[in-house]
């Protein structure tokens, strides 16, 4: 079943000069098989235009059907607890356009725990790489549970590519909440959350999203670049862009 995920998105910088802001936006939430193949639901189609819609090929590895892209890298990773569905979340296209800066596979266990999430980041200049999260014991993902990741994929001009990524997931039929803090060796850098109750997907609540914010395709990268703007203006260093790493997924 798809369903729509009607999302705060929190940020906290608070090192070297402090910034917060947060907005709303429309996340879809889709099993795995769903991207197969091509569907229309009414406004909301998938691997097909439609004024909101969600491409496989935006997703995974090119030339991998986000099914195999999936199944195989838990296979590599010896994942096997992760039998159960996995389901997307992510902001769909809107009127063709659209960008994801981070999207998350929620792996979970036939009991409808969940095991493995893979944060799939984009950054602006068109790279990808995917943070994998799971325990080392491969016990279930419960709310509260700091999983740790390296930092290793350029992000913001405004930021090194050092320190590590604390996330923490609350995955359930009922809820969504996903943080993810930014550490490095001095503490704490940055701070953001999303979270959302998970709810059937209609053409009323679609329609609305345009009518409240016409320009709601351009929302997040606008809102990038604007707050890009805000810390250049208040003297923040600007960083280069390094190479992106040389494997696609890291952990740990």
């Amino acid at each position: 079943m798809i369903q729509l995920l009607d999302a705060r998105i929190f940020h906290e910088r608070l090192r070297p000069r402090k910034n917060r802001f947060s907005y709303q936006a429309l996340y879809c939430l889709l099993p795995l098989d769903a991207l197969a193949g091509s569907s229309r639901y009414g406004l909301f189609a998938i691997n097909r235009a439609a004024p909101f819609s969600v491409h496989a090929t935006d997703y995974g590895r090119p030339g991998m059907t986000p099914a195999t892209y999936i199944r195989q890298l838990l296979r590599d990773w010896r994942l096997v607890e992760a039998d159960g569905e996995v389901r997307l979340m992510t902001l769909p296209r809107v009127l063709g356009y659209g960008f994801n800066p981070v999207s998350f596979w929620l792996c979970y266990d036939r009991a409808e725990k969940l095991r493995v999430v893979l944060a799939e980041v984009n950054n602006t200049f068109g790279e990808r790489h995917s943070y994998l999260c799971f325990h080392d014991g491969h016990r279930a993902i419960e709310p509260g549970d700091i999983l740790n990741a390296r930092k290793v994929f350029h992000v913001s001009p405004f930021m090194k590519v050092e320190g590590h990524y604390a996330f923490r997931f609350t995955a359930t039929r009922e809820r969504i909440a996903i943080t993810i803090d930014l550490e490095n060796d001095e503490g704490m850098m940055l701070r953001t959350a999303v979270g959302g109750r998970p709810r059937a997907m209609t053409a009323g609540s679609l329609l609305s999203v345009l009518a409240k914010n016409p320009l709601y395709p351009f929302k997040v990268i606008g809102l990038i670049h604007c707050q890009a703007v805000k810390l250049f203006l208040k003297g923040i260093r600007h960083f280069n862009k390094p190479a992106p790493p040389g494997t696609g997924v890291s952990r740990g």
